[in-house]
């Protein structure tokens, strides 16, 4: 359910949340560039929790773009069993940490194109590495959470993730993309639940047009 206003609506989102989420970062831990991409790839369908158990012991097996490329696929697997889908995280882990070594030198590259060249990397994930690896912002990273609450508040109507991410780049200035994901996902575990929401105790109950809808099923 779209909101009159989209463009008003997110500007008060970002209001509201940036007081309540003054410090909403990545929960990733990483050094590099490159673990931040491996980390942001183990995390689909994985918590960042999960991911922060799994990363210090494999980013000490595994300390560079060389070493994951030159990993056993077999034996990769088994280290991020946790994290859950780990047959292609495992391959597309291995087949960026070939294309970062063959193709860029062993750098990540820090550009939009250059990311989505690596196996894995989709605009979510070259969105996290670029805007918290190298403080550049490209676009707006959609994951899970950001996908549910933009269509919860009215902001979106679409399901596609990148047709989200090109709705959202229309309502909101440049400076608040980087960030904009993280007051979301901060919010969504904290109070906007995907099987139940806390409305009632919402900061964004009063504008957003699904709060009514759950508080009456209660």
């Amino acid at each position: 359910m779209l909101v009159e206003n989209p463009e008003k609506q997110a500007l008060e989102i970002i209001k509201r949340l940036s007081v309540v989420y003054p410090d909403a970062k990545t929960a990733l831990n990483f050094t590099t560039p490159f673990e931040m991409l491996v980390a942001t790839i183990l995390s689909a369908q994985s918590t960042d929790k999960m991911i922060n158990k799994i990363t210090p012991a494999l980013f000490e097996k595994y300390p560079d773009p060389k070493a994951f490329a030159e990993a056993s696929l077999a034996e990769l697997e088994q280290d991020i069993k946790s994290s859950g889908f780990f047959h292609n995280k495992a391959a597309n882990i291995i087949g960026a940490a070939r294309g970062v070594v063959s193709r860029f030198g062993g750098v990540v590259p820090s550009g939009m194109a250059d990311m989505l060249t690596l196996p894995g990397v989709g605009r979510k994930t070259a969105n996290v590495v670029l805007h918290n690896a190298f403080g550049l912002v490209e676009g707006i990273a959609v994951d899970t959470h950001v996908k549910r609450l933009t269509e919860r508040l009215g902001l979106t109507s679409n399901t596609d993730p990148v047709k989200i991410e090109q709705d959202l780049m229309a309502l909101l200035p440049r400076t608040y993309w980087g960030d904009f994901s993280y007051y979301l996902i901060d919010h969504g575990r904290a109070v906007c639940d995907a099987k139940k929401p806390h409305c009632p105790e919402c900061v964004l109950k009063d504008i957003c047009p699904s709060a009514f809808l759950f508080i009456q099923a209660e």
